[in-house]
């Protein structure tokens, strides 16, 4: 089994909807993957996604109503495989608190691996709807072409 960690800043908009189409999509392909979410920053810890990626996922039959936030913590770096970080700013952030020889592959979830870039993945809190759609267009481009290639 593989397991993955998909982190954003408060876990609450990208990091949880990157778990729930990681999840949709590995059922769909029959893969054996565990996904959780969280973010670098504590701001909603304990608080549901928000409502706008709750929307956004329901519209393609995803359900994340299930997820708490929760903020990453060292033990994390070596509990999973992958720790994808939505952004170049998260990013820094995981390598600032990532222990030495830790067992993760930390890296950008848009630029997990050499010669593809997705891009990051912007923060749609302070937007509309718009900015969510585009997340979530964005979330499932990376994950199909992630479940495609990270097995290797």
């Amino acid at each position: 089994m593989m397991k993955v960690l998909a982190v954003c800043l408060g876990n609450i908009c990208r990091s949880p909807a990157a778990q729930g189409i990681l999840e949709h999509l590995a059922r769909e392909k029959g893969l054996d993957l565990q996904v959780e979410s969280s973010g670098t920053a504590a701001y909603h810890v304990g608080k549901l996604p928000d409502a706008r990626s709750i929307k956004i996922l329901k519209s393609v039959g995803i359900d994340i109503t299930q997820q708490r936030a929760r903020q990453v913590c060292v033990e994390d770096f070596n509990e999973f495989d992958w720790i994808v970080a939505m952004d170049s700013e998260n990013l820094t952030n995981l390598k600032h608190i990532q222990p030495l020889n830790s067992k993760a592959k930390v890296v950008m979830f848009g630029r997990y691996r050499n010669g593809i870039d997705f891009g990051e993945v912007d923060d749609p809190y302070y937007g509309g709807d718009l900015g969510f759609e585009a997340m979530k267009d964005q979330l499932f481009t990376i994950a199909e072409d992630f479940l495609a290639n990270a097995y290797e």
